[in-house]
């Protein structure tokens, strides 16, 4: 709520439409940093991509889609759950994979949150990792729930 608060706060003395009729770098002013103002909300409203911005902050970039970091026990429940989103799908099915992932998820928003107050920024890379993973099988769930 704080968040949305400071955003709306931000895009009402920022946004462009309030700059129509002022000087061209006034308008232009606005422009990008009522963009500026998006982009941040939107980095800071979901835990994914606020962790991955706060390792970033301290310089730690995760590695781009390596199996070998992830433990083999996990590796085994993500491709279950993508053989189960490879079945014909049926929306029973659906809805049981999406409640399972929602639950990964925020009990792995529950375990970064920790990682970062105890400043163990190496934890904190290897959950949002998995998370990374979550978020890809979400998509997938919301791309087979798209009627074709």
């Amino acid at each position: 709520q704080q968040l949305r608060r400071r955003f709306r706060s931000l895009q009402r003395a920022l946004h462009p439409d309030r700059f129509g009729r002022r000087p061209p770098t006034e308008r232009l002013y606005s422009e990008q940093h009522s963009a500026l103002v998006n982009k941040a909300y939107q980095t800071l409203l979901h835990p994914l991509s606020r962790g991955l911005y706060l390792l970033e902050l301290s310089g730690i970039q995760l590695a781009q889609e390596t199996d070998s970091d992830a433990d083999s026990e996990f590796l085994m429940e993500i491709m279950e759950i993508n053989e189960k989103l490879a079945e014909p799908s049926n929306e029973g099915n659906l809805e049981e994979i999406e409640t399972l992932i929602k639950a990964k998820q925020e009990q792995l928003t529950k375990e970064v949150t920790t990682a970062f107050e105890r400043d163990d920024l190496q934890e904190a890379k290897k959950l949002l990792a998995k998370m990374k993973y979550f978020a890809n099988l979400e998509d997938k769930v919301k791309n087979k729930k798209i009627p074709s």
